[in-house]
């Protein structure tokens, strides 16, 4: 089993949060604690101060989300100080609460535990998500961006940190390798400075670790692999994120008006030994062809024609590359050039396919833009809704981090029930200009059948960071072992 994660986010018109308006959400949650005296309430008394701390601490998450909550939380060192300590008194606090519940004689009925046992857990999950999420991504985006990033690199790293982030989550579906591609347009720099930064970065034939491709004059594809046999959770996305620090180019280009979207893959290798040529994303390039717009992809689930469509294409891959993934961006290259259509071109190729696939791709030419494709039972692919952005994954705990909702893509009911096998499969588009949003999506199915997609298909995710939190456990299983 492997996992996608991809980022797609709008600029933000919102302004960075002041810090004396994130600290009057955390006054007036200190200041309902305060009055709320934990050894005086019985149960029923329990449930106005929760759902008040709730409603003053979730205006606190909500303003710290996306880049403006990031710029925020970089601009004042000391706010994330001041966050941790006070959201901890916080949690003290609920903890007293929980702890007079659990003392309480003749609680009262089912009704009563359960209403009052979900406003603790409110106030639990959106402490944990300030207290981790929110401070975690401030301080993932400093560790990549380095100092005084722009509001550009604070939003280009952010969507680079949060596909790690997702990816570290998705381990338990993939591991041997780990890679995550960036595309990154309207960047300001011109061909001399990207030839000197680049340091022969550009002519990588096999699309390995810290590979470059220009794909226009103001957009740069940019990939970060790793590939082990064996290695610990984490170690992967470890050694990308060494690589992405590192990198001067990848700096550069994230500045002023450049804006990024992020496909990112976690495997387990089916077919394809495990190395950085076979590390998803693939890119488009051909040994011997130069047309055709470049494209990078990546693959869950086994294209079962792929030596078919190679020969039947013939097409010019390098003998080190042997995964089945290499067909999805070189066959879409080269349906791009006989159609200009986009999602058709990507529509036609993906339907030649054979077998189970979920399928994240970016065209070079529209890198503000992510291509999807699920068909099959036995992959699954999530947009997730979040504040200017869609945060993609394979599975739910993937998103969580960012998105509080998502659709769920169906990859086996067909639209048109006289053509079964035809209209089964569904694509999807995602636009950066209505990230986080309804607009910027477009569904079809296999067919070319358009599917809107009405408010009633987004669903509320059902989990958060902390229910799937693996905290010391070096592995997931061993935390189940041992909570068990």
């Amino acid at each position: 089993m492997c996992g996608i994660i991809a980022i797609v986010r709008a600029r933000s018109d919102r302004a960075a949060p002041a810090t004396d308006a994130l600290v009057a959400d955390l006054d007036a949650a200190d200041a309902v604690a305060g009055r709320a005296d934990p050894a005086d309430l019985t149960p029923e008394r329990f449930l106005d101060p929760l759902a008040q701390v709730a409603d003053a601490l979730e205006r606190l998450d909500a303003a710290l989300r996306g880049g403006p909550g990031v710029r925020a939380l970089l601009a004042d060192p000391a706010l994330a100080v001041t966050l941790t300590e006070r959201t901890g008194a916080v949690l003290a606090w609920v903890d007293a609460l929980d702890a007079s519940l659990d003392d309480s004689e003749g609680v009262g009925d089912a009704a009563l535990v359960e209403a009052v046992n979900a406003a603790l857990i409110r106030v639990r999950d959106v402490l944990w998500a300030v207290r981790n999420d929110r401070l975690r991504a401030a301080a993932g985006v400093a560790d990549l961006a380095g100092p005084n990033p722009d509001a550009a690199a604070v939003d280009g790293f952010l969507s680079i940190y949060q596909a790690l982030a997702g990816i570290d989550r998705l381990e338990v579906r993939g591991r041997d390798s780990a890679g995550v591609s960036v595309f990154v347009h309207g960047h300001r720099l011109g061909y001399d400075d990207i030839e000197a930064l680049a340091e022969g970065r550009l002519h990588d034939p096999l699309f390995c670790a810290r590979a470059v491709r220009r794909c226009g004059d103001d957009v740069l594809c940019f990939v970060y692999k790793a590939a082990a046999e064996i290695g610990e959770l984490g170690d992967n996305t470890a050694a990308i994120r060494a690589q992405i620090r590192d990198d001067e180019l990848l700096h550069a280009a994230l500045r002023g008006d450049a804006e990024a979207v992020v496909l990112g893959h976690t495997r387990w290798a089916s077919v394809g030994v495990i190395s950085e040529a076979n590390a998803h994303p693939l890119d488009s390039d051909e040994q011997g062809r130069v047309d055709g717009p470049f494209v990078a992809a990546a693959l869950n689930g086994d294209i079962d024609n792929f030596a078919d469509l190679k020969a039947e294409h013939d097409l010019t891959i390098a003998a080190e590359i042997t995964t089945d993934a290499k067909v999805i961006p070189t066959l879409v290259s080269r349906a791009l050039v006989d159609d200009g259509d986009r999602a058709d071109a990507f529509r036609s190729t993906v339907a030649s396919f054979d077998g189970s696939v979920a399928i994240g791709a970016i065209d070079g030419s529209a890198p503000d833009r992510l291509l999807l494709a699920l068909r099959g039972s036995g992959q699954a692919l999530y947009v997730g809704f979040a504040t200017d952005a869609y945060v993609v994954a394979s599975e739910p705990y993937g998103l969580v981090e960012e998105a509080d909702t998502f659709l769920r893509l169906d990859g086996e009911t067909p639209s048109d029930p006289a053509q079964p096998t035809s209209s089964r499969g569904q694509i999807v588009e995602l636009t950066a200009a209505g990230a986080g949003t309804l607009d910027g999506l477009a569904r079809w199915s296999y067919d070319g059948t358009a599917l809107p997609v009405g408010p009633d298909e987004v669903r509320a995710a059902e989990i958060t960071t902390r229910d799937i939190d693996r905290g010391d456990a070096p592995h997931y299983l061993l935390k189940e072992i041992t909570e068990s």
